[in-house]
C-alpha cells in the first residue's frame, strides 16, 4: 500500500510545468539527455521555426517571468465544502468558490480542464485604486488568509496600483497573466473567453491573449455601448462605452445568437402557419455576387411564364421548387421584371426560433439595467455598478458550433456581485437548458468607512454575516434562484449551488520544529489536519484525483466502518480512525463486492487513512485481498 505523503503528486494541484515536459519529451524523446532537455537538440529538431533575435516584437514588462512562474507552481490549497451556507447541496451541479482565483483556478485544473464552455470574466478595471489580488510566490495560501483576515483577525493590505508603481500597467498584467493562462487550459476545444473591460487595458488584453490564444483565435473585440450618455462635464467625447473581447481556444466554425426584439419583430409578414412559424420576411434569390456556376441558372415558372436570373440563383433546381411547391416564395412584378424572393420564417416546423449572427455593436443593456437588478433583489444599494445581467444572459445564450446544445459550464472567476451566475439560472428558466456556472470571488474585506461600502456592510450585520464581498455573492445567489423560481414555477432545473471555501491543504506538511521535536513527531503519525471532517478530505482527494466536484457520493457500512464510493466507484475511500486486525479481511472483501456490484469503467483508486491499522501487517493484508479483486491502486492518508 502506497502511503500518501505532503510530497506525491495527489496532495498538490496539476503540475503544468511536468506535464508539459511529457508533452515534450514525447514529441521529441531525442531531446532529452539523463531527464533533461538538450536546447541545442531540440533547436535543430525545430529547424527554422526558432527565433534567435535579441529583440523580438512582443509585450513584455516588469515581473512577466515572475507572472509566468506563478501560473506554473502548484497550488497545495484545497477546497472545503460548506453545505450549511449553499442551496440544494445534495442535487445541484453549480459551484460558488470563496477565495483567491490563482489558487481556486489552479485546484480546478484536474477536474475541469477541456471542459469549459464559456468563461466570462470583469476583472478590476485600472483605475489607480487597490485591487490587486494577493498573489506570493513563496506561500500563497498564507499569504491568502493574511490579507482577508483569517489570520489573527487582521486584514492585509492590498498592493496599490498607483501610477508611481508602475500603473500603465505593469501591477495589472501582472494580475492577469498567470490567471489567463490558467483558465485557457480549462476552456474545451471550442470554448470562449470573454473579457469585460474599459479602453486603459483594452490593448493589452489583446496583447496577452494573442500570446496565450494565438492570434489566429482572436474572434472579435465588441463594442458595447453601456449608458444613455454622459454627464454634463465632460470635457471632450462623452464616452459611452466599454470593450468586451473575445477569443476562442481554437478557431471557431460557429457561432450564433438569440434574436433580440428589434431583429425578431422583422418578421412581420404573415401566412397559413403562422400559428407554428410565426411572422416571416423576404430574402431575394438572385444573386449577382458569388462565382458564376451554370447549375444555378435555369427558368423558375410561373403562371406559365419562364423567369430567369439576371446572372443566377443562390438555391439549386431542386431546393427552389420544393420551396415553390410548399408555397415559401413570394414572386413581385414591377414594370414587367419579376422579383423571386424566399419566404425566411422566425421559427422552423417544429416551432424553433431561428438565430442570428453576434454582432460586434452591441446597444444596451445599460449599466442602469445592472443597478435595477441588484435594487429588485436586495431593495437597496449593496453593490456598485453591476454589470446588467442580461448582458451575460445574451452571452451565455450563444450556440457554439452546429449543435444547438443548452448544456456545459460556464466559469467567471472575477464574480463579483453574482450576475453571471444569475444570468445562467435564469436562460435555463427561460429555454430550459441545463447549462452550470462555477463562480469564483475573493472575500474582499468591505470597509464601513467607504460611502460605497457602508450599506453593504449594514446588510451583512443584518444577516449576521462577515463583512465580506463573498458574502455578498451568495445572497445575490440565493435570491436570484428564488426569483427565478417565482417567475418560472413550471421549470424544475436547477437554481441551487455549492459553496466551496479555499483553505491549506487537509493532509500536513512536515514541519520538524526542532526546538520540539517529539511533538512535531507526534504530529507527523497522522497527516490529517486536526480538525477537518471526512466531507473535507474526501472532496480533497476529488480535486486531486480529477474528479467533478458535483460527482455522486455514496455512503455504505461495511463491517462497521463507513465507506464512501466516488464517481460510481471510481474512487473508494475509508477514513475510520481504527481498522483491527481482525476486521480487515471483511472489510476488504465488502469493498470489493461494492466495486464488483458497480462495475466502474477504468481504474478505481482506494483510499484509507493511515494511522488506522494497528501495524504494517494489517496494511499490507487489505491491499493483498484488495489487488486480488482487481483493486490495484491502494493508498493511504
Amino acid at each position: 500500500m502506497k502511503k500518501l505523503t505532503p510530497e506525491d503528486p495527489i496532495t498538490h494541484s496539476a503540475d503544468v510545468v511536468a506535464e508539459n515536459v511529457e508533452h515534450l519529451r514525447s514529441l521529441f524523446p531525442e531531446a532529452f539527455t539523463e531527464g533533461k532537455v538538450d536546447f541545442e537538440v531540440l533547436k535543430q529538431l525545430l529547424g527554422g521555426l526558432v527565433d534567435e533575435r535579441e529583440e523580438k516584437y512582443g509585450l513584455n514588462w516588469h515581473g512577466k517571468r515572475q507572472a509566468r512562474q506563478l501560473a506554473l507552481t502548484p497550488s497545495t490549497g484545497t477546497l472545503r465544502p460548506c453545505p450549511e451556507e449553499s442551496v440544494d447541496w445534495a442535487t445541484t451541479q453549480n459551484l460558488m468558490i470563496e477565495g483567491d482565483n490563482l489558487e481556486v483556478l489552479k485546484l480546478l485544473q484536474k477536474s475541469y480542464s477541456g471542459k469549459v464552455k464559456l468563461i466570462y470574466i470583469d476583472p478590476p478595471y485600472n483605475t489607480g485604486k487597490d485591487f490587486v489580488y494577493p498573489d506570493d510566490f513563496r506561500d500563497s495560501i498564507r499569504n491568502y488568509h493574511a490579507l482577508t483576515g483569517q489570520v489573527d483577525g487582521e486584514n492585509g493590505k492590498f498592493t496599490s496600483n498607483t501610477e508611481s508603481s508602475g500603473r500603465f500597467h505593469t501591477h495589472w498584467l501582472n494580475m492577469m497573466y498567470p490567471r489567463l493562462r490558467l483558465a485557457k487550459s480549462l476552456l474545451r476545444k471550442d470554448g470562449l473567453l470573454l473579457i469585460s473591460s474599459d479602453e486603459t487595458e483594452a490593448d493589452n488584453i489583446k496583447r496577452i491573449c494573442d500570446e496565450l490564444f494565438g492570434p489566429e483565435n482572436f474572434v472579435e473585440r465588441v463594442v458595447w455601448k453601456n449608458k444613455y450618455g454622459s454627464g454634463a462635464l465632460t470635457k471632450g467625447f462623452a464616452n459611452v462605452h466599454e470593450y468586451i473581447t473575445v477569443y476562442s481556444s481554437s478557431p471557431i466554425e460557429y457561432l450564433a445568437a438569440p434574436l433580440d426584439e428589434e431583429q425578431r419583430s422583422a418578421y412581420k409578414l404573415r401566412d397559413e402557419k403562422y400559428t407554428v412559424r410565426g411572422g416571416y420576411l423576404t430574402q431575394p434569390l438572385a444573386t449577382t455576387s458569388k462565382d458564376p456556376r451554370p447549375n444555378l441558372v435555369y427558368p423558375v415558372m410561373h403562371q406559365g411564364s419562364e423567369i430567369w436570373p439576371e446572372r443566377q440563383w443562390i438555391w439549386s433546381r431542386e431546393r427552389l421548387e420544393a420551396a415553390q411547391s410548399n408555397d415559401e416564395l413570394v414572386i413581385n412584378e414591377s414594370r414587367g421584371k419579376f422579383s423571386v424572393r424566399s419566404k425566411q420564417y422566425l421559427r422552423d416546423e417544429n416551432g424553433v426560433e431561428r438565430l442570428g449572427k453576434p454582432l460586434s455593436l452591441m446597444n444596451g443593456p445599460f449599466n442602469q439595467e445592472g443597478t435595477k437588478d441588484i435594487a429588485e433583489l436586495f431593495s437597496e444599494k449593496v453593490f456598485s455598478f453591476p454589470k446588467p445581467a442580461a448582458l451575460i444572459q445574451y452571452f451565455v445564450a450563444l450556440v457554439i458550433g452546429e449543435e444547438s446544445e443548452k448544456d456545459g459550464i460556464y466559469l467567471d472567476f472575477f464574480a463579483g456581485s453574482g450576475t453571471t451566475g444569475q444570468a445562467v439560472m435564469e436562460q435555463n428558466a427561460k429555454d430550459g437548458g441545463h447549462r452550470r456556472y462555477i463562480l469564483v470571488q475573493l472575500p474582499e474585506p468591505l470597509d464601513a468607512r467607504s460611502s460605497d461600502q457602508k450599506i453593504a456592510c449594514e446588510f451583512c450585520d443584518r444577516l449576521e454575516k462577515p463583512r465580506n464581498i463573498a458574502e455578498l455573492t451568495k445572497e445575490r445567489l440565493r435570491r436570484a434562484g428564488q426569483r427565478a423560481r417565482k417567475k418560472s414555477p413550471m421549470f424544475a432545473g436547477d437554481l441551487g449551488f455549492r459553496v466551496f471555501k479555499l483553505d491549506r491543504s487537509n493532509i500536513r506538511a512536515w514541519d520538524p520544529q526542532p526546538e520540539d521535536l517529539e511533538h512535531a513527531l507526534f504530529d507527523g503519525v497522522d497527516h490529517l489536519l486536526e480538525g477537518r471532517t471526512e466531507q473535507d478530505v474526501l472532496y480533497e482527494l476529488l480535486l486531486k484525483l480529477g474528479l467533478d466536484l458535483c460527482v455522486p457520493i455514496e455512503e455504505r457500512t461495511i463491517s462497521g466502518k463507513p465507506v464512501h464510493s466516488i464517481g460510481a466507484g471510481t474512487l473508494l475511500v475509508c477514513l475510520a480512525k481504527e481498522i483491527a486486525a481482525d476486521e480487515v479481511e471483511a472489510l476488504a472483501l465488502g469493498m470489493a463486492a461494492w466495486h464488483e456490484e458497480q462495475c466502474p469503467a477504468g481504474d478505481t483508486t482506494v483510499v484509507f487513512r493511515d494511522s488506522a491499522f494497528a501495524n504494517d501487517v494489517a496494511k499490507t493484508n487489505i491491499a493483498a485481498i484488495l489487488e486480488q479483486h482487481g483493486l490495484e491502486t491502494v493508498r493511504s492518508l
